[in-house]
């Protein structure tokens, strides 16, 4: 083995919907992160543009409203395209700092039409992409806003002595998503989430414990100083937004890592931007892995099979002459 792993958590705030001012403080903290020496660094869900909570504040539901047909084509409009470079200078602050990055985007990939994708977007150190996990299954008001996802990004990928692998939000709730990673070998997961410690508080360390591996937890801001008058002016339908930000903030946080025992390395930290790092062993992980390893020795292959589908959905596959 090579030694600990320095990991951070990027909790940090976007400029609301605005993809390249968000981009901009995206690869400031990765090179941030990169100068305090960390082999990997980790943002919140849909860090880019921004989570969507105009929607639950705002009669999301409502048909055809104006308020909602304009701010989701305002937000399709900031979405990223991974194919058309939008996330070059993340890529090349990867590879500038020798990290490795998971972001969470609004991904809108062209052969889907309009539809957007909350996606874990995953980076090695060479500044190579190795995942676009779009989420599975959207939470709540999220499919008015979000298209459901595939199991095409349901991959781990190798830094230093560890397996990397990531999943969005309340799909770390989904047991077989989590088992389809420990099934590649993963004992560094990461979680991304919106920003609120209800989410991280107790699943962080239920999910370290099961895997008997390091989890890291990451989550956005969304707070009074972070949603001023100055961003709420740029958008549409500014007036329905002033209005709900009158219940700001909409993310507290709550970033932290857990150990293969199931105890803190970081604790849950709240409402302060900022980048928590630690160090982790992959012995921690092996010592863990004596009693219970849940993708060995407790897996019981011969009893249970887990049959992951990998290919990316598509409308149409064409074949020509």
């Amino acid at each position: 083995m090579s030694g600990p792993l320095r990991v951070a958590a990027a909790q940090i705030a976007p400029v609301w919907l605005d993809r390249e001012a968000t981009l901009a403080r995206v690869v400031e903290a990765i090179d941030e992160a990169a100068g305090l020496g960390a082999g990997l660094v980790a943002f919140g869900e849909c860090l880019v543009p921004g989570y969507p909570f105009w929607v639950d504040r705002t009669d999301g539901a409502r048909f055809e409203s104006p308020v909602q047909t304009e701010l989701w084509a305002h937000y399709v409009d900031q979405a990223v395209d991974l194919d058309a470079g939008q996330l070059e200078p993340v890529f090349e602050a990867a590879r500038r700092g020798r990290i490795g990055v998971v972001l969470g985007v609004l991904e809108r990939p062209a052969e889907r039409g309009e539809s957007v994708y909350a996606t874990a977007v995953s980076i090695d150190s060479r500044g190579a992409l190795r995942a676009a996990h779009r989420k599975l299954m959207p939470t709540y008001e999220e499919r008015l806003v979000w298209a459901t996802g595939d199991g095409h990004g349901l991959r781990t990928w190798p830094l230093d002595d560890f397996t990397v692998g990531a999943l969005n939000c309340w799909e770390n709730w989904m047991p077989l998503a989590r088992a389809s990673l420990q099934a590649q070998g993963e004992d560094l997961h990461v979680a991304i989430w919106p920003g609120n410690p209800r989410n991280t508080l107790d699943i962080t360390r239920h999910m370290a414990r099961e895997g008997r591996s390091y989890v890291l937890s990451v989550s956005g801001l969304l707070r009074p100083e972070d949603l001023t008058e100055e961003v709420i002016d740029r958008l549409p339908q500014a007036d329905a937004l002033r209005s709900a930000a009158a219940d700001l903030p909409w993310a507290r946080g709550g970033s932290c890592l857990a150990g293969p025992d199931g105890e803190w390395v970081i604790e849950p930290v709240l409402d302060e931007a900022g980048l928590f790092v630690a160090e982790i062993d992959a012995a921690a992980v092996r010592r863990a892995r004596q009693t219970f390893d849940p993708a060995g020795h407790y897996s019981r292959p011969d009893v249970f099979e887990l049959h992951v589908d990998r290919r990316r959905q598509r409308l149409g596959r064409f074949e020509d002459e």
